[in-house]
């Protein structure tokens, strides 16, 4: 009977697994994500995940899908009954930096006993609303990290945090000009 190696909560020899199958296999790294939102009143959308398309196959590793509700808060005419689309984008890049820190310190043999990331994003709404101004993203997004370690060194930590910060998909994502194509279907 092997031993299986877990460290932060993850997998190692899983995770060393998967690096490997894809070096193997290059097409084991292609993913489509989705995600579906439907408009219900006001600000306030009901967004769904559930499937994704990995190596060309649809995944049913979800039964059920993920439920999320996107609102405004009431100065945004909202009802606050979630966070807004650019406060969703924040937590998106947390979730990738916490998920990197946290994996990639379990391969490299690095305890993680606490780890957590505030993200706040500048924005300016005037050309949201239509009117002239500067561009309707964040002008700029600014991330702090606390990490508590028992075994590793203040440079390996900071020496991963910048790694993870190189790595990570959704600040690339963030970061880099991605093209976007939104096709509209008018219903009857």
């Amino acid at each position: 009977m092997s031993t299986i190696t877990v460290r932060n909560g993850v997998d190692v020899d899983r995770l060393v697994a998967t690096v490997g199958a894809v070096q193997n296999d290059p097409t084991v790294a292609q993913f489509t994500f989705r995600a579906r939102s439907t408009w219900e009143t006001g600000g306030r959308s009901r967004g769904t995940v559930q499937e994704f398309e990995h190596a060309g196959a649809t995944s049913t590793e979800r039964p059920t899908p993920f439920e999320l509700i996107g609102d405004e808060p009431p100065v945004l005419l909202g009802t606050n009954a979630g966070p807004n689309a650019v406060e969703l984008c924040l937590q998106a890049l947390a979730f990738c930096y916490g998920v990197g820190f946290v994996y990639n310190a379990a391969a490299k043999g690095i305890e993680i006993e606490e780890l957590r990331y505030e993200v706040e994003g500048d924005l300016d709404l005037h050309r949201f609303l239509g009117l002239a101004g500067p561009r309707a993203g964040f002008s700029a997004i600014r991330a702090t990290g606390w990490v508590r370690s028992p075994n590793a060194t203040r440079e390996q930590l900071e020496e991963l945090c910048q790694y993870v910060q190189d790595t990570s998909p959704v600040r690339d994502i963030l970061a880099n000009a991605v093209p976007v194509s939104t096709d509209l279907m008018v219903l009857d």
